[in-house]
């Protein structure tokens, strides 16, 4: 029953009309970038992130989160019209997507994608509602040791699942977190990597580093692919789904949410990953598995639920513990910290408006979102022909004009350049920049706990083995780490992402 109380006081400040503009707003932003290639939740939630300085909190994060749900329903139009994934995660989706499109069955397929993706966005805000208050309350349990503990654990998984060779992705940890103490010490009031400048003693602003990222090096890298674009406008077709297709769809949009759920709420994970596991157990269990590559409709179904599912339940530990579990987690968490609300339990007992606010408006933008992309394929296909020089340059002024405005300092202008062009060498040498940023937003936290710890400890550094919690993460952590160095697990780590592509 205090679910229930909770999900009607959330329902009455999704409702009002700011919030449901904002979550509009949010909804056709996501549809939009997930549709154009090159431009992904990212990249847009990094450029629009100062701009929700200004805003209320409730409005500015129903907003973000619009963007990041809406981006995993759009990716899905590109992908099966285009062959060209608006979305990491749409990768897999082009592998039958394009295929139906080519058979003239696009309208049959882009309606799977968006009813899998509603059902799955819908179960998914429903595992939050049900689960978010109970790991919020164990998460009261927690000290300085067991927070350090379980950041651990969550950078050391983020460093696992990362594209690429694992000691890359643990460079790029070291390297976020080495950026993150950048600034003024906050025990002994002394500058640390400054430099000898005083524009850095308060460190380097996450917006700098989200847009110089993100944002920036992923222009650069898109200016310098070739666009050889065939979309397939003329085959879309009826896009009401006959009784067969729902049949053999529901099973794997099933399957897909239930993969998806689970892989979201784990730190490191995030859509693509889920939705290459749900595509790969399709076609284990199929009957049939020759039918993949080649028009199988539920190798559209299972993978746009699994990633959808996994958008949603990623804020299970961002709201609930403040541990970003993905890239754009730690955007998100940015976005709290930027309207100085401390993330944690904390915030559903301090902010429930805000807590069960973004909750309802989740189930209000998935609702949203089944009508906006039906009935607007076609407005969505011809934005798939405008070429990417275009719009480069207006990505570039948003990100220039957000950055400065934060602060009206040129030198977070130099800086996002210069970090953005640290990221796009670091995309040249197939280091993912993820981890980077999941070490650079969780560094200062990860710091201050560990003082913590040790302060109460009087210096004793078991403290992080002898208690329960705390013991258990780093256990976890080593046991993750060593499997992963194992000749076996790395091979089929390799092999793994190479099928992803």
């Amino acid at each position: 029953m205090e679910i229930l109380s909770n999900l009607i006081m959330g329902f009455g400040v999704a409702v009002s009309l700011q919030n449901v503009l904002y979550c509009l707003l949010g909804c056709v932003l996501g549809t939009l970038i997930g549709v154009l290639p090159g431009i992904g939740p990212l990249v847009t939630i990094s450029m629009l992130l100062p701009i929700t300085f200004n805003l209320p909190p409730i409005p500015a994060l129903i907003m973000l989160a619009g963007i990041y749900y809406g981006s995993q329903y759009g990716g899905s139009t590109t992908a099966i019209l285009v062959n060209l994934p608006g979305e990491t995660s749409s990768v897999v989706t082009c592998l039958d997507g394009y295929q139906m499109a080519r058979q003239g069955r696009a309208g049959p397929a882009l309606a799977i994608a968006a009813i899998g993706s509603f059902v799955a966005g819908c179960f998914g805000v429903l595992l939050i509602a049900l689960f978010g208050p109970i790991i919020a309350e164990w998460a009261f349990e927690f000290g300085a040791a067991e927070y350090f503990a379980l950041m651990f654990f969550a950078l050391v998984c983020a460093s696992v699942l990362a594209h690429g060779e694992l000691v890359k992705a643990l460079g790029m940890v070291v390297l976020g977190l080495l950026i993150g103490l950048v600034g003024t010490d906050v025990n002994s009031g002394l500058a640390r990597f400054s430099f000898g400048l005083p524009q850095l003693t308060d460190g380097i602003g996450f917006t700098v580093i989200a847009v110089g990222m993100f944002a920036v090096s992923e222009i650069v890298m898109n200016v310098e692919k070739k666009e050889a674009r065939e979309v397939f406008t003329s085959k879309v077709g009826s896009l009401m789904p006959s009784l067969q297709d729902l049949r053999q769809s529901a099973a794997p949009i099933l399957r897909g949410t239930l993969l998806g759920a689970f892989f979201g709420t784990l730190p490191g994970t995030g859509p693509s990953i889920s939705a290459f596991s749900a595509y790969m157990l399709e076609k284990k269990i199929a009957k049939d598995p020759s039918k993949f590559g080649k028009g199988a409709i539920q190798g559209v179904a299972s993978p746009e639920a699994a990633n959808n599912a996994a958008t949603q339940t990623s804020f299970i530990p961002t709201l609930t513990l403040g541990i970003p579990g993905s890239a754009t987690m730690a955007l998100m968490l940015g976005a709290l910290t930027i309207q100085g609300i401390a993330p944690g339990p904390q915030v559903m007992t301090s902010k429930p408006d805000l807590f069960w606010g973004l909750i309802a408006s989740m189930w209000i933008g998935n609702l949203m979102l089944l009508v906006l992309n039906l009935p607007m394929v076609g407005v969505w296909v011809k934005l798939l022909k405008v070429p990417y020089r275009w719009l480069f340059p207006s990505i570039i002024m948003f990100c220039c004009v957000g950055n400065y405005s934060l602060n009206n300092s040129p030198m977070d202008l130099y800086v996002c350049a210069v970090v953005g062009f640290l990221g796009y060498i670091l995309v040249k040498l197939e280091c993912e920049p993820a981890p980077l940023m999941l070490g650079f937003v969780l560094g200062p936290l990860m710091e201050e706990n560990l003082r913590r710890a040790l302060l109460i400890s009087r210096g004793d550094p078991t403290v992080f083995f002898t208690r329960p919690i705390s013991l258990t993460f780093m256990v976890l952590a080593c046991v993750v780490l060593i499997m992963m160095v194992t000749p076996a697990m790395r091979r089929k780590r390799t092999q793994v992402y190479q099928e992803a592509g």
